[in-house]
């Protein structure tokens, strides 16, 4: 067995920006209202013409250009996402069609807001194991497809967008770039998070989500970081899923990493579910603010009130 190492990132958001006040004329809230329940300002939408598919292409396209990689030279696609409305083909096998590939295995992982810690952990396995050798992961949603936005609590939140990581085999006497995964979940609390219904609409339940979001996951990150050997001191990031500022920082500092930058991407881009952490990430390298190398805890929580954690070397 090998390890594996994330060698570059990548995303996209789409072009249109909807304000806090844009939303004033759509539904009864206020800036005022969503920055102090949920700290977003801004969110990006996609239109009708710009599918998941698209998103992802775009954001794993970056990807593959940083890391100075073809299409070709991937041959494993795994695309997180919960808002996937055609089925077959798969978001994966869409995307390795748009970026040209050639024989990739392809697959989609639907553990919403998770989705793209899970997924870098099957990459992870995948690499070590010897089925893969290079593999593309992207986390991509269109979360504004699914709003409810009649409902003030829950349209506020999301937005669209995509991002990606490109991970590959390292070698054996080098230290591996992605730890161990810890990942769960708490299936008798899954309706707290839904997406259900024809067609699909986004609801949950905001107060059993927060209330556990900030008591349970935070031992929970701590042996995330244990596992991979590094203190919550060491840690130079924290990028945990960008669901709303009140649970992040809160579950950021009782982590304890006092030396890390958080990631805070969700005041400018609002939940983007599977795509959060990825294009969180993919902003703090691409503005220079972890430096090669260094340790990132990445941890996804959400949909079936799931999550998924690793520490990672930025790459």
């Amino acid at each position: 067995m090998t390890g594996s190492r994330v060698v570059a990132l990548g995303h996209y958001q789409p072009a249109k920006v909807l304000t806090n006040d844009d939303l004033t004329a759509m539904v009864d809230t206020s800036d005022e209202w969503i920055t102090s329940r949920v700290g977003i300002r801004t969110r990006h939408v996609a239109g009708p013409d710009e599918p998941v598919d698209e998103l992802a292409a775009h954001a794993g396209a970056k990807a593959l250009a940083s890391a100075g990689l073809t299409p070709a030279d991937i041959d494993l696609v795994l695309v997180a996402t919960s808002t996937a409305i055609n089925r077959s083909p798969n978001m994966a096998a869409r995307v390795a069609a748009r970026l040209g590939m050639g024989s990739p295995a392809v697959m989609d992982l639907n553990v919403v807001c998770s989705g793209f810690t899970h997924a870098l952990a099957t990459a992870d396995h995948a690499v070590r194991a010897g089925s893969a050798t290079r593999a593309l992961v992207i986390g991509a949603d269109k979360m504004a497809e699914i709003a409810d936005w009649t409902d003030r609590t829950t349209c506020v939140l999301v937005g669209d967008g995509a991002g990606a990581a490109v991970v590959e085999a390292c070698a054996e006497d080098a230290e591996p770039g992605i730890g161990p995964v810890l990942w769960g979940s708490v299936p008798e609390m899954g309706h707290a998070v839904r997406i259900e219904g024809t067609p699909p609409r986004f609801a949950q339940e905001g107060q059993s989500v927060y209330r556990w979001a900030t008591t349970q996951l935070p031992p929970i990150a701590r042996k995330v970081c244990e596992r991979a050997g590094v203190t919550p001191e060491e840690l130079a990031a924290v990028v945990l899923h960008q669901a709303n500022l009140r649970i992040i920082e809160p579950v950021a500092q009782k982590i304890g990493a006092v030396n890390a930058v958080i990631a805070r991407d969700v005041v400018d881009s609002g939940n983007t579910s599977a795509a959060s952490i990825p294009m969180a990430l993919s902003k703090l390298v691409e503005r220079g603010e972890i430096e090669s190398g260094a340790p990132v805890l990445l941890f996804g929580f959400g949909g079936n009130l799931s999550y998924a954690g690793q520490v990672i070397r930025c790459p």
